[in-house]
């Protein structure tokens, strides 16, 4: 049997293989709503065999958007359009999930296809924050630092997002702390440089992070799962590491975290990182193995041999595919078949499966 198609069991939640649409951000939102492009892209990907299907980074809050265009679940309003995809993706045999995020200081700009800058004022333009009053990059909005006050609505936003979710048919919690969004931007001292309880040590710049998971947990059930994505590494001297990572990682356990998703990079606009096939499956596999945590891999899986390789050996308990899936929608079948692994495909779909 292959172990990509063998099932994985987190807390009550079953998924039918190790295979996860990876959040990708689609910038196709009007003042946070859901539409018919979120409907068609998720859910195609559930027909294609995906055992998690993640929405993209969905907004907490109006100011936590990368741009005016991303998706949000910071109002009831937005929860009927979500309930509708939610419930087809679990129709197709797949587990829907949503990423909470917050962008922090890569808020307020214009989307990648648009150039890459802050948006303007009479372009709609809002007040970046940050853990400090470092902007990005030159071109980036300069953020201002959270005050405590802020600091307790950002955790309120985030519990806030997750009831709605809930409401919306979510089974699966993500909390976006990676890419150089807010939580991530806590955790390094490139973009952190408060001297309260939340900078400095190791145990201050993790403090929001850890706060954020509590206030989730109170009101995410306990039988489903919630799941923490983070760059392992800021890939910058000084920056976040992937010892820290792992301690990070080990904390999180203890609070009630089930998976941690091991990206890297996005908070420092000089990083250097060295890109290949798998480049970022040795992160998930030291977390994994250090902290005794499962993870997801994440990063230029794009083989069914790739992906198959990441669950035999180890070093993840699931793979996140991301570019691959915009490719070929129906991935996991095409996957199953090179595999060898007999999977039940849409019984629309049956006529064109493959007979060996």
């Amino acid at each position: 049997m292959s172990h990509l198609f063998s099932p994985l069991q987190l807390r009550e939640v079953v998924f039918r293989n190790r295979i996860a649409v990876s959040p990708m951000c689609e910038y196709s939102s009007e003042d946070g709503f859901a539409n018919n492009w979120h409907l068609v892209h998720l859910g195609s990907r559930a027909v294609g065999g995906a055992g998690l299907v993640l929405t993209e980074a969905t907004a907490v809050s109006p100011e936590g958007r990368i741009s005016r265009h991303d998706l949000g679940i910071w109002k009831e309003d937005h929860i009927p359009k979500l309930k509708e995809i939610t419930t087809f993706i679990a129709a197709q045999g797949a587990v829907p999930g949503i990423q909470l995020a917050h962008a922090g200081r890569k808020a307020s700009t214009v989307r990648p296809w648009e150039g890459s800058r802050a948006l303007l004022p009479e372009e709609g333009a809002w007040q970046a924050v940050g853990p400090s009053a470092i902007a990005y990059n030159e071109v980036f909005p300069m953020p201002e630092a959270l005050t405590k006050e802020g600091i307790r609505k950002v955790i309120s936003d985030f519990r806030a997002a997750a009831i709605r979710a809930l409401e919306a048919g979510f089974v699966v919690a993500e909390l976006h702390s990676a890419h150089g969004y807010l939580l991530h931007s806590f955790l390094s001292p490139l973009s952190n440089l408060r001297t309260d309880e939340y900078g400095g040590s190791f145990e201050n710049r993790i403090r929001l992070l850890l706060e954020t998971v509590e206030a989730v947990r109170t009101v995410w059930p306990e039988r489903y799962p919630l799941l923490v994505r983070i760059s392992v590494t800021d890939w910058a001297e000084g920056g976040w590491t992937p010892e820290e990572s792992v301690k990070l990682a080990a904390v999180l356990k203890n609070k009630g975290v089930d998976l941690v998703d091991c990206s890297s990079g996005g908070l420092d606009a000089h990083q250097q990182i060295k890109i290949g096939p798998l480049y970022q499956t040795p992160f998930a596999e030291k977390v994994r193995k250090e902290a005794g945590i499962p993870t997801g891999a994440v990063g230029m899986i794009t083989t069914s041999e790739q992906a198959e390789s990441v669950i035999a050996e180890g070093r993840a308990d699931m793979v996140l595919i991301a570019r691959e899936f915009l490719r070929d929608p129906y991935f996991p079948l095409s996957a199953a078949q090179e595999l060898g692994e007999d999977v039940k495909w849409p019984v629309q779909y049956e006529r064109a499966k493959p007979r060996n």
